[in-house]
C-alpha cells in the first residue's frame, strides 16, 4: 500500500470511527457536536497555546472579557465573560476587574483574584506562545476575593487585552505547577461549558459538558464536542454532508454554490480577520535583496488567485493589517501584476534565468495551493523554477523556527488576530526576534521595531497617532517587501442547518463556541 492510500484508508477509519460516535451519542440523547477541522492542536497548554488550538480552548477555558464584532446595526464592543465589571483610572494605567461570585473551575475549585493572578503570572512566567500580551502589566494585586487590580507601566487598552483569543484563559490554582506535558497528556484546568474527556495528538479531541458550568446553557444543547482532525478536504465535505459532522471549513471554494444549494446546510460568510501572505527568507539569497522580492511580488497573479483560489469572495490585501480592523492602510501602495517590471528589476540585481526558490505551505490549505501553482506559472515565464511543498502545519511551523539558512524560501500562511489591534499583526510577523517564532522571513527593520513599539504606547491614549505609525510601519515593510499580501480573505463556515444559534466571530479564528449552540 503507497502512502497515499495509507492516508486515505487511515482518514476513512477516523470517519467509521466518528460516525460510530456520532450515532451511539444520538441513541443516548445526549446531542454531540462534530466539528471536522482542517488542522491539529499541537498545544492545549493554556498558557502557551498560540495556533488552532485556540478552537479547542475556547470550549474549555474562559477569559475575563470577551470581543463582540460589529454588525450593521452595532458597534464592536467588549462584552464581561469571568469578570462581572471593569473600571480604569483616568491615566489609562489602573485597571480593576470585579469577577463573577459562584463560578467553579473544573476541580472545582472557585474563582477567586488569586486564581486570575497565578494564571495570568504563570503565562507570563513561561514566556512562550501570546504571553507578549501582558508585557504592561507591571503588577497584579488581590485585594479582595473577588477584585483584581493591575497596574500598566503604560496606559494599554486592557479590556482589549483581557479578550485575547490566546494566552488570556484563567485556569485553576491545582494547575499552576503543572507542566506544558500535564497539559497535553488531555488533562485540563478551565471554567468553561466543556472539559476534555479524551485527547489523541493529530487525530481528535473529545469534550464533555462540565457540571456546574456557571454560565447559560440554552435548551437542547449538545452535551459532547468531538474535535475531529480531517485534512483531506473531500473527506470532510463528504462528513458534513451526510450529518457526519455539524461544522467545518476551508472546503473548495468552487464546491460553495452546490453547497449552498443543499437544505441541509447553512453556507455561513462573514468578512474575517484573516490574511494570506508569503514571508521571505530576507536571509538567503537572492532574497537578502529587496529588488529580488519585489520582483517576486510584481510576479504573483493577485487577481486571478482571488478569481480561481477563492470564487471572487476574497479581496486584496493592503498590508498585513485587514479591513475591519483599526490600522488598517486603505491607501497602500501595494504591488500590482507587471511580469516587465519584474523582468527588468530581476536584470538590474543581475539574477540570471535558472534561480529555483521552495515554497511551504499547509497540506490543509487548498487556497494556499491555489496561490502556489498561479505564482509558479508566472515565475517560470522569468526563468524562476518554484518548488511548492505542502506540509502539515506543525512541520511547516517547525521547519520555519529552524536555522534561517537551512529553511524554505517563502513561507506562506494566514494570520488573525490575538486581539483585535494593528499590534499583534505586526509584532508577530516582522518585528525583530532573536529566536524565530512567526517572524519566519526573518525580518529585521530598527525603525519598523521603533515604531511599533512606540504605537503600542500610545495605543491606550492616543489611538489617532498609534494608528498613524501602524501604518508608517506597514509602509515601510511594503517598500522592503518583506513579505507578498495575497488577500484577505472571508470566513466561510459550513453548519448543519439543524444547529441553532450559530454566529461567527472574526476575533477569535474558526471557533465555534459550542455552548451557544443547540439542535
Amino acid at each position: 500500500m503507497n502512502r497515499r492510500n495509507f492516508l486515505k484508508t487511515t482518514a476513512l477509519a477516523a470517519l467509521a470511527a466518528t460516525t460510530a460516535r456520532w450515532n451511539f451519542a444520538m441513541a443516548q440523547g445526549s446531542g454531540i457536536f462534530t466539528l471536522a477541522c482542517p488542522t491539529s492542536f499541537p498545544d492545549l497548554d493554556p498558557a502557551t497555546s498560540f495556533s488552532n488550538d485556540g478552537a479547542v480552548l475556547a470550549n474549555v477555558y474562559e477569559s475575563l472579557a470577551r470581543y463582540i464584532p460589529a454588525t450593521e446595526t452595532s458597534e464592536a464592543k467588549i462584552e464581561p465573560l469571568l469578570a462581572a465589571s471593569w473600571e480604569v483610572s483616568e491615566d489609562g494605567k489602573t485597571w480593576t476587574f470585579t469577577l463573577r461570585d459562584g463560578v467553579k473551575f473544573h476541580d472545582g475549585s472557585p474563582l477567586t483574584s488569586e486564581a486570575v493572578k497565578g494564571s495570568i503570572e504563570r503565562t507570563r512566567k513561561i514566556g512562550g506562545g501570546a504571553s507578549f500580551i501582558w508585557g504592561p502589566v507591571a503588577s497584579i494585586e488581590t485585594p479582595e476575593p473577588l477584585k483584581v487590580v493591575f497596574t500598566l507601566s503604560e496606559p494599554q487598552p486592557l479590556d482589549l487585552i483581557a479578550s485575547a483569543g490566546f494566552a488570556a484563559w484563567i485556569y485553576a490554582p491545582s494547575s499552576l505547577d503543572k507542566d506544558n506535558a500535564w497539559f497535553n497528556a488531555g488533562n485540563d484546568a478551565g471554567t468553561g461549558p466543556f472539559k476534555i474527556s479524551r485527547y489523541e495528538p493529530g487525530q481528535r479531541a473529545v469534550l464533555e459538558r462540565a457540571e456546574g458550568y456557571w454560565g447559560t446553557v440554552p435548551e437542547g444543547a449538545f452535551q459532547t464536542v468531538s474535535f475531529e482532525i480531517v485534512e483531506d478536504a473531500t473527506l470532510a465535505q463528504n462528513m458534513i454532508e451526510s450529518g457526519q459532522a455539524d461544522w467545518t471549513y476551508s472546503l473548495p471554494y468552487e464546491n460553495l454554490e452546490a453547497l449552498k444549494s443543499n437544505p441541509d446546510l447553512n453556507v455561513v460568510v462573514n468578512p474575517s480577520f484573516e490574511t494570506l501572505f508569503g514571508l521571505y527568507n530576507v536571509k538567503r539569497a537572492p532574497l537578502d535583496k529587496p529588488k529580488v522580492r519585489q520582483a517576486l511580488s510584481l510576479a504573483f497573479p493577485y487577481d486571478d488567485v482571488i478569481a480561481a483560489g477563492t470564487s471572487g469572495f476574497g479581496t486584496r490585501a493592503k498590508g498585513v493589517v485587514p479591513a475591519g480592523i483599526w490600522g488598517h492602510d486603505a491607501d497602500a501602495p501595494i504591488p500590482k501584476t507587471d511580469l516587465e517590471a519584474a523582468k527588468a528589476l530581476l536584470a538590474e540585481e543581475g539574477i540570471e534565468p535558472g534561480l529555483e526558490l521552495t515554497m511551504t505551505y499547509s497540506t490543509s490549505q487548498a487556497l494556499e495551493a491555489v496561490a502556489g501553482e498561479l505564482w509558479k506559472a508566472n515565475l517560470e515565464t522569468l526563468g524562476i523554477t518554484l518548488t511548492l511543498q505542502p506540509m502539515a502545519w506543525e512541520a511547516q511551523w517547525q521547519l520555519g523556527k529552524s536555522d534561517p539558512k537551512a529553511a524554505q524560501d517563502i513561507f506562506v500562511m494566514f494570520w488573525w488576530p490575538t486581539f483585535v489591534t494593528p499590534y499583534d499583526y505586526l509584532f508577530n510577523l516582522f518585528h525583530s526576534e532573536e529566536k524565530p517564532n512567526f517572524n519566519l522571513g526573518y525580518y529585521s527593520n530598527p525603525e519598523v521595531d521603533a515604531k511599533i513599539d512606540e504605537a503600542a504606547k500610545l495605543s491606550g491614549t492616543d489611538r489617532a497617532r498609534a494608528e498613524a505609525l501602524f501604518i508608517e510601519a506597514q509602509r515601510t515593510i511594503i517598500e522592503d517587501a518583506a513579505a507578498i499580501f495575497m488577500l484577505d480573505q472571508p470566513n466561510i463556515h459550513v453548519v448543519r442547518s439543524d444547529v441553532k444559534g450559530y454566529a461567527d466571530n472574526p476575533a477569535y479564528g474558526h471557533v465555534a463556541f459550542v455552548n451557544e449552540l443547540s439542535r
